[in-house]
């Protein structure tokens, strides 16, 4: 599949690695990323895949200190934006919702136009007791990204409820 002698033996490796998480062989891709990361401890984008492994197995609390390495190393662009959300949402699995708010605004300046990144900071809100934050935000991602003619005829009228959910007429 791949031609000797075009990648690094760490690129061989790593490129195993995510084939088998391709194959959800997701155990032994992660132990494969152990091992790359343990090899290549100050690779970005190796601890990122290392968290990303964790995540798969359900083994969030193990995920976060890859993930924060990834970031703090110095992880771009789309790999970045992967690595903010999958923290963000393994802080809020493990009930540390502050530092998951911390990262997904964190995320929303870095990227704003990341729909993926406001709903799951929503659903961190949903956990801090923000319900009319939460929805707010729902509420315009769905705007935006709706192709749904039904949705979309209401649009002018959702959009005006958006920040108005707990007044009541009379």
């Amino acid at each position: 599949m791949y031609e000797k002698g075009l990648f690094t033996l760490k690129e061989e490796k790593l490129i195993r690695a995510l084939e088998l998480r391709k194959d959800n062989k997701k155990k032994e891709s992660n132990q494969l990323l152990l091992k790359i990361v343990e090899e290549y401890p100050d690779n970005a984008y190796v601890n990122y895949q290392c968290a990303w492994s964790f995540d798969v197995l359900g083994e969030e609390s193990k995920a976060v200190p890859f993930y924060e390495r990834a970031i703090k190393i110095g992880l771009s662009g789309q790999d970045l934006e992967g690595a903010i959300l999958g923290l963000g949402s393994t802080y809020r699995t493990l009930g540390e919702y502050e530092k998951s708010k911390s990262t997904f605004l964190n995320g929303i300046e870095l990227f704003p136009n990341n729909r993926a990144i406001q709903v799951f900071y929503s659903m961190t809100l949903y956990n801090l007791n923000d319900h009319r934050k939460a929805m707010e935000i729902l509420l315009k991602c769905l705007l935006d990204t709706t192709t749904d003619s039904e949705i979309l005829s209401y649009k002018k009228a959702i959009n005006f409820y958006v920040d108005k959910l707990d007044e009541v007429w009379k």
